[in-house]
């Protein structure tokens, strides 16, 4: 029980530092997934999008690694998948223990449905979302994981504890129940180890403006597209371009 409420408190501790203040459901959600399912915010098993838990990729096979995983078969779907169209469709089967019959769980995924961060690797994505579904039935995860969110597919680990404060929390939200762009641009961070402060002063360039707050959704979300972009095709020269947001304003080109 000591270990357990360790484990609790100190998921705590990093989510407050990651996301800052949580509502009372957040931490509520957060104290039950722990003791069920010893998720780790450190470790990156979970992310907070939106007011809402996610599991991710990675703390779904450490769970099943916890939890002695017998085995994961994957296969894919030829008559449904499509290679010219890139649209390919996966099946998962997880077998939790040595008599199980399986638990079966299907990934999809196309040009339309994944991050402009992934495009190219959708076999892979398809993959990875049908392994999730497998492994969430399979030990009765609550949570949709990460990797089955259109906006968020990402083959990378999300590296904890690196919060991000690019906007007012209000703002640059979605309609129709979409993610805010601060979440985007914060996981994008995390993902590819961006330094927030950097990222910061670069969309306050790119859009012209003073701060990032002044910034139009229109031009926060044409921002959030082309750091993407430029983090999946190269991130040494995007590190190499927020570097030199780290000179004087005076002498930086």
């Amino acid at each position: 029980m000591r270990k357990q409420s360790d484990s609790v408190r100190t998921n705590i501790r990093f989510a407050k530092t990651t996301w800052g203040d949580l509502p009372w459901a957040a931490l509520y959600r957060l104290r039950k997934l722990t003791r069920m399912f010893g998720l780790s915010v450190g470790l990156g098993d979970m992310q907070l999008i939106d007011g809402h838990w996610f599991v991710t990729h990675a703390g779904l096979l450490r769970l099943a690694q916890r939890r002695r995983c017998h085995g994961i078969k994957t296969s894919l779907q030829k008559d449904v998948s499509d290679p010219i169209a890139s649209r390919w469709v996966f099946k998962a089967t997880v077998f939790n223990n040595p008599g199980s019959r399986g638990f079966v769980g299907y990934g999809d995924a196309d040009p339309s449905n994944v991050s402009p961060m992934v495009l190219g690797a959708e076999m892979r994505v398809a993959e990875t979302r049908a392994v999730s579904r497998a492994l969430r039935k399979a030990y009765g995860v609550p949570l949709c994981s990460l990797e089955e969110l259109r906006y968020l597919s990402a083959p990378s680990e999300p590296a904890a504890g690196r919060g991000c404060t690019l906007a007012h929390p209000n703002e640059h939200s979605f309609g129709n129940g979409q993610p805010r762009l601060r979440d985007k641009l914060s996981l994008l961070i995390r993902n590819y180890e961006l330094d927030p402060t950097l990222v910061k002063r670069y969309a306050a360039d790119f859009c012209g403006t003073e701060t990032l707050r002044e910034a139009s959704r229109d031009l926060v979300e044409a921002f959030v597209a082309t750091i993407a972009k430029e983090a999946a095709n190269d991130r040494a020269a995007l590190v190499c371009k927020l570097n030199s947001y780290n000179q004087p304003e005076e002498v930086r080109p």
